[in-house]
């Protein structure tokens, strides 16, 4: 799979995705991440990206063609329209399901606003959808990219050490995780639970299934409700 993030801070970006799993990832060619910095396709020599919205209000708003062209040019260096995603909070809130199908997709583009927005017009041009991390407003639309980017990369094949990795995660099947627990088995007076340390694998699932339900049921209700249809 191939991301790429539409940034005026792809030092940001690449810099965080060069850590960790996503980094290891990126090294053993099981996933490519490109970040393309819009200023260098703004026709301003000074490199401006950005000026006063129309009808006035306060801040600034990133301009359409400099978009556009960083857009045409992805397109022509991959041959393809990948599906471009505009991180916006007025866009749909991301949930686990809508990552299981974007890892679906061979090229997915991300677009990070900033200041007050972006022109509408570009928006109406070239965006496939809209997504938000939630209700709350950010400085930029790079965190939200990376969490995007993040969630989506994880579960493609060989990112993670097993599939198991993700399928037991919350939110996967539409619950809350179990309690994890490590060593040692008794932490300042607290002990791991007895049915995680007999090796019955059949009673350590039924605890894990039936705590996982209860935790959610506990801290997110709504999850249920969901699940029920409700």
């Amino acid at each position: 799979m191939r991301i790429d993030i539409l940034t005026l801070f792809p030092d940001l970006c690449d810099g965080f995705m060069r850590e960790s799993i996503i980094g290891r990832a990126r090294k053993n060619g099981l996933l490519e991440i490109q970040c393309h910095d819009i200023r260098d396709y703004t026709p301003d020599k000074h490199r401006r990206v950005d000026d006063y919205p129309y009808g006035g209000g306060k801040g600034m708003v990133m301009q359409a063609e400099p978009i556009f062209r960083c857009y045409e040019a992805l397109c022509r260096e991959t041959g393809t329209k990948p599906y471009l995603i505009y991180m916006s909070p007025q866009g749909k809130t991301l949930t686990q399901q809508r990552v299981r199908e974007l890892a679906e997709l061979p090229n997915l583009a991300l677009l990070c606003g900033h200041y007050e927005g972006v022109d509408e017009r570009v928006l109406e041009a070239i965006v496939d959808e809209e997504i938000s991390i939630g209700d709350y407003v950010l400085t930029g639309g790079e965190l939200a990219a990376l969490v995007v980017t993040d969630s989506v990369a994880r579960m493609l094949p060989g990112v993670l050490a097993d599939e198991v990795c993700f399928t037991d995660e919350s939110h996967y099947d539409g619950l809350l995780e179990y309690p994890q627990y490590t060593r040692p088995a008794v932490w300042r007076e607290k002990a791991v639970p007895q049915v995680l340390l007999n090796g019955d694998h059949g009673r350590i699932a039924q605890w894990r299934a039936e705590t996982a339900l209860e935790r959610t049921r506990q801290k997110r209700p709504d999850l249920l409700d969901e699940k029920a249809g409700r």
